[in-house]
């Protein structure tokens, strides 16, 4: 990856490519999920912290064979160190943190399978009519698989094979006491899980594969390339779910819409839309092009035109928002809301109907229902150490370009008049006027820049033009 980021930890659809894997697994049922660490396994481990996955050091990185038992010794089902298999002998299933792709329903059906046939060991497998660089799966004339064998060791023969192993396994209990049985590669010293179907065969169990209907599910990422081809197919394969599900998507192939995102029916997507995290779309809602939605919750008949982020937000029935909008963390829309072009809120409650068309900041306040606030008012919520908040009333009018000073209080059906900088609270029904009297001072312009009358004739020929008429 050419990174200081351990390959399994660049994201994949919004999550680390290992926690795709540890997600199939919780998703099966696994009794104990242990993720094996090595190479940057300190920043592995915190970015799994919270999972409910138990984390197994492989201390020197010899290979599959080793890093399984390292983390077999961690399971349940593993066996004491004397070989003996303990009372839980559940099967293992080995995954692994670079394969994003790998549907849990492919593994439920691989569990199925190896159940059906009684198996001991499983391998999935997929074909390729290339199948250069994978391990050959090879088998006899009724079948059966007998052994696997790396492209390195391959004969002609062997390597024309089209069906190749994945490297994900389902074993049962004995596996941790075989796998002690591997002895190192002659050539690499490395300790390859691979050797334990020869193992498995001389223990005169039997072993099956399960063969893969769809290959760019066991697709690994190894570079930035390899991590966008995946992205690509995950986002192909989410965008497909839900336009099959009554979401119309105008481009799906702009759009990147993590798994965790909800749309109801009839939801209309525009191109280039982001959806992350747990945002929950209720039908009927259309999201404009290019916009980028976070955490958010937006309840049936939203609108949110174009260029708009929403991050941590609630848009309450039938509001509009946008374009070019941005919602914080803590703002709360009641219905038919209006938020216009270049209006911010943060820590914002606005009760139904209200509206906020133009150029306005709004943080930490609550405003009441059916107020409206003028293009350009702020609210100055910081003093430089604390934030402070502001409640408005319902039915308020504040006129543009007003300045509301927190913390401050406006009572229902107030009126602030436009440019006022507000800094005491106004009682319900009053008309509150914050500004200087206007004062014009004929003459002004001509004795101020008559005495730069040479700076201004060498910087600004049109004003010095303007002097030479008066």
């Amino acid at each position: 990856m050419r990174s200081a980021l351990p390959k399994v930890l660049h994201p994949v659809g919004g999550r680390p490519m290992v926690a795709w894997a540890v997600k199939a697994a919780q998703e099966l049922g696994a009794r104990s999920v242990v993720v094996v660490t090595g190479h940057g396994a300190a920043q592995v481990e915190a970015a799994l912290a919270g999972t409910g996955v138990t984390f197994a050091r492989q201390a020197r990185q010899q290979g599959t064979g080793d890093a399984f038992l390292s983390g077999a010794g961690a399971l349940p089902s593993s066996g004491s160190a004397s070989g003996s298999v303990q009372a839980d002998d559940a099967d293992i299933l080995v995954l692994y943190g670079d394969t994003p792709l790998l549907r849990p329903s492919t593994l439920r059906e691989m569990l199925t399978d190896h159940q059906a046939r009684s198996s001991a060991f499983t391998i999935l497998t997929g074909e390729l009519p290339d199948a250069t660089g994978y391990g050959r799966i090879i088998r006899d004339e009724a079948g059966n698989v007998t052994r696997i064998v790396e492209q390195k060791g391959a004969t002609d023969a062997e390597k024309a094979v089209r069906e190749f192993n994945s490297g994900v396994y389902v074993m049962d209990a004995r596996a941790p006491q075989l796998a002690r049985q591997i002895v190192p590669n002659s050539v690499t010293g490395e300790y390859y899980l691979t050797d334990l179907l020869a193992l498995y065969h001389a223990a005169g169990a039997a072993a099956h594969a399960f063969k893969l209907a769809d290959i760019d599910e066991v697709m690994g990422a190894n570079d930035r390339t390899g991590l966008a081809e995946a992205e690509a197919i995950l986002r192909r394969r989410i965008n497909t779910g839900h336009m099959r599900a009554g979401v119309t998507l105008i481009n799906p192939d702009t759009n990147t819409i993590e798994d965790t995102v909800t749309l109801g029916q009839d939801v209309t997507v525009e191109p280039g839309v982001i959806l992350r995290g747990n945002t929950q779309v209720a039908s009927g809602v259309t999201l404009g092009a290019y916009s980028v939605i976070t955490d958010s919750v937006l309840e049936s008949g939203v609108v949110i035109k174009a260029h708009s982020v929403l991050n941590g937000a609630t848009v309450g029935a039938g509001s509009d928002v946008g374009p070019f909008a941005r919602l914080r963390p803590g703002s709360v829309l009641g219905a038919g809301v209006h938020i216009g072009n270049f209006v911010e809120t943060k820590n914002a409650r606005l009760d139904a109907g209200v509206k906020a068309g133009h150029l306005a900041y709004l943080g930490d306040v609550t405003v009441g229902a059916e107020t409206n606030i003028g293009a350009g008012t702020i609210i100055a919520n910081f003093d430089g150490v604390n934030k402070h908040q502001t409640n408005v009333g319902a039915g308020v009018f504040i006129g543009s370009n007003s300045t509301l000073i927190a913390p401050r209080t406006v009572g229902d059906a107030a009126f602030i008049a436009a440019g006022s900088a507000i800094h005491d609270d106004i009682p319900e029904g009053a008309l509150a006027i914050a500004r200087g009297k206007q004062r014009n001072m004929e003459g002004w312009s001509r004795r101020y820049w008559g005495g730069m009358r040479e700076k201004v004739s060498q910087k600004l020929p049109w004003l010095a033009a303007w002097l030479e008429r008066q």
